[in-house]
């Protein structure tokens, strides 16, 4: 049973966010009729699944939301900003019933049933009036047809020639028609009569077309005519206004293969009769060698099913076979388990490098050859591992939409929110640890960036604010964006909120990049007041944390009066990366190797720069034993490895360069917590422990040295141009 709740929790969550999805398409202005039909699929299969694993709380839950949803679906009731509202409250609630029954409690105490009961009265309300109110159906008939015309049944009916010859009236099963409803009009067809001089008194020539206002269903209709029914020629049309009505039922119909036939026959648009007579239609086509058309083809030349229903069912059953292709080629396979697979990886890829080391140390050729095949295998076995572990960070993107609907009415915004690179793909456990950060961002994005619609119109802008969610993939890394249009922020306003907080000190000179970080810091907020969105300050250092824990780094950049733009960069993997592995002393580290540009020789002439001229470019560096303090004599001949990022390149200056390494990244103890230069550990064939670098926190080591030199520079310029 626990695997059974398992899966209907995952299928349950996915149904949910789609039901939810789809209530904020409605309403942002989509009316899509298959929008309206999707969500009402999602909440009964939502229904339906927990009656299956005896959830009743949820089944009798999703059941009033899933009445209120065929008010919609049926047009008993329109759409509104408030109906959503409370239909999204429903869904929060479901969601919180679903994380309950994963937690492993399968019934409600009594404060969770009144809270139940509390989201569902206005539930109940909005469907007590939508059961009062008429149903408005789209009517769908033929041109210059009566408006009544369109509820009605048309029956089209020709008599067999033999009628009157068996005893039997064809008055008389006109009047056990009308008996049913009210026949809203009878047409006589004609067009068998023959001749007067040909004309046979015993035998039945007539035919009729009625339109039949009734409440009884098809099969109700076909049963009037059963004592003829081998002795005419019988069509039965359901009305044009309840086409939609069938159409709706097609597409409730469960996600199994079926027959043409048998889902017209389980919707109620055809009888068992019709499809046998089809059948036989076809059939007798095939016996004279022909190609025989498909059933839908002949029904509809038969006149017992509109082409509408027919193309309808045709679209049900490719969806079907789409997900039942989809379904056979998706394996849900816990978390835990992935995470154990890459960890074995990680072992293996160790393994295989020590394994080579050996190899090379033998000197024995058919050896070494044999360890690099292995090594290629160990690297795509490493590849496709990690692949299982990406996923689409769309999917975190999806949830904002929720969020800014929320946030935006709470602050009396409107907040149109823009999202590009679903699709790009990153480690699942980035994906779960980056969706706070994001949170925050998009939420400090309405509240602080944002500004009132007539503050934005003083400023000829759109009343309606804009926040862009974007993500790319960029050297290496995932880089995530928030965006907003707003007023930017005020760096004049940070500076007074530091020195209020004690954050700076009177006189301390900063500039404007170094004012806007301040935001990253704890306990910082430039809320006059502390509200449900902002103001405790603990937003955005929150970010910064989460973010630097994942080995990344966030930037912002701010124009007054035009936005702010803050900037995530992420690596793509937290477990196994391509590196490049040097030396300094004794000790190993390694590079991501997608950041590395080029090596070049660090020349004795060059000793003690912190500059080097790269063809004309100039090359911060920064020499790794003077970073970590390591003790000797430097050798003759060293190497600087230039390493690009999104800023420009730096140099690394190494004693050795020891080549490309699989690097399997171990988290770092306590002791280096403080250490921001270093991302992790790792262990090479030898048994040795080497040094993961952290590219962007050295990067804006080197950054500090550039601006340096730039002061320095522009400081020699007016003595150059005196002296000239």
């Amino acid at each position: 049973m626990e695997e059974i709740y398992t899966v209907f929790i995952q299928e349950s969550q996915e149904l949910l966010e789609a039901l939810e999805e789809g209530l904020l398409r409605l309403e942002a202005g989509d009316r899509d009729e298959d929008t309206v039909h999707s969500i009402f699929r999602a909440a009964h299969t939502i229904k339906g699944g927990a009656g299956v694993v005896n959830l009743e709380d949820i089944e009798q839950f999703t059941h009033v939301l899933e009445s209120l949803l065929e008010d919609l679906r049926t047009r008993k009731i329109s759409i509104s900003e408030a109906l959503i509202g409370v239909m999204l409250k429903g869904c929060d609630q479901l969601g919180k019933m679903l994380q309950r029954v994963a937690a492993g409690q399968l019934q409600p105490d009594a404060a969770q049933r009144q809270e139940a009961e509390t989201v569902l009265l206005p539930l109940r309300t909005y469907h007590a009036e939508a059961s009062q109110a008429p149903t408005r159906p789209e009517v769908r008939m033929d041109v210059d047809a009566p408006e009544s015309m369109a509820e009605g049944w048309v029956v089209h009916v020709e008599f067999g020639r033999d009628m009157l010859r068996n005893g039997m009236e064809p008055l008389a099963f006109l009047r056990h028609l009308s008996s049913l409803g009210t026949v809203l009009q009878i047409e006589t067809l004609s067009a068998a009569l023959p001749p007067a001089d040909e004309f046979d008194p015993e035998s039945c020539y007539l035919g009729f077309e009625i339109v039949l206002r009734t409440e009884a269903g098809k099969d109700q209709i076909e049963k009037v005519f059963m004592f003829c029914r081998d002795d005419c020629s019988l069509g039965i049309m359901p009305p044009p206004a309840h086409l939609e009505d069938f159409v709706g039922k097609m597409e409730e119909l469960p996600d199994e293969s079926m027959r043409l036939g048998e889902m017209l026959v389980r919707t109620g648009a055809l009888t068992q009769g019709e499809l046998a007579q089809g059948l036989r239609g076809q059939g007798a086509i095939a016996e004279k060698g022909q190609e025989a058309p498909p059933l839908g083809e002949i029904l509809v030349q038969q006149q017992v099913v509109p082409p509408e229903l027919v193309e309808a069912a045709v679209n049900r059953q490719r969806q079907i076979q789409d997900k039942v292709n989809a379904d056979a080629r998706l394996i849900r396979v816990k978390a835990d388990k992935l995470d154990q697979l890459i960890d074995l990886v990680g072992e293996l890829v160790i393994a295989g490098a020590s394994a080579s080391l050996l190899a090379r140390q033998s000197g024995q050729t058919a050896l070494v050859e044999a360890t690099s095949l292995l090594a290629r295998l160990v690297e795509n076995i490493r590849d496709s591992a990690l692949q299982l572990h990406m996923v689409q960070i769309g999917e975190t993107f999806r949830r904002f939409y929720r969020v800014v609907r929320d946030v935006a009415k709470e602050l009396s915004k409107e907040i149109d929110l823009v999202v590009s690179g679903g699709e790009t793909e990153l480690d699942k456990s980035v994906v779960e640890k980056i969706a706070d950060p994001l949170m925050h961002l998009v939420r400090n994005a309405i509240d602080h960036g944002i500004e009132p619609a007539a503050e934005r119109l003083a400023c000829g802008k759109s009343s309606m604010g804009q926040v862009a969610l974007s993500a790319r993939h960029d050297s290496g890394s995932i880089v995530i964006e928030v965006a907003d249009d707003g007023r930017g922020i005020d760096a004049s306003k940070i500076q007074a909120k530091a020195l209020e907080k004690g954050l700076i000190h009177p006189g301390q000179v900063l500039s404007e990049k170094e004012l806007i970080n301040l935001i990253f810091e704890p306990g910082f907020s430039t809320a006059d007041k502390v509200s449900n969105i902002s103001g405790r300050g603990v937003g955005m250092d929150v970010v910064r944390k989460n973010v630097q824990a994942l080995r990344g780094s966030v930037d912002v950049v701010s124009t007054p009066g035009k936005g702010s733009l803050f900037t995530i960069r992420l690596p793509l993997t937290l477990a196994i990366i391509d590196g490049f592995l040097t030396a300094a002393g004794a000790a190993s580290y390694v590079v991501p190797l997608d950041m590395v540009v080029e090596c070049i020789e660090f020349t004795q002439t060059q000793r003690g720069d912190s500059f080097l001229n790269l063809r004309g470019e100039v090359l911060p560096l920064l020499d790794l034993r003077t970073l970590f303090n390591i003790s000797g004599e430097a050798p003759k001949r060293r190497n600087v490895v230039v390493i690009r990022h999104d800023k420009g390149r730096a140099g690394l200056v190494v004693d050795r360069l020891l080549g490309e390494f699989q690097t399997v990244i171990k988290p770092l103890g306590g002791l280096f917590r403080h250490e921001h230069c270093l991302s992790g550990s790792t262990i090479l064939g030898s048994g040795e422990v080497a040094l993961i670098l952290d590219v962007q926190a050295l990067v804006r080591l080197t950054a500090g040295q550039e601006e340096g030199l730039m002061r320095h520079l522009e400081e020699q310029v007016p003595m150059r141009a005196l002296n000239a």
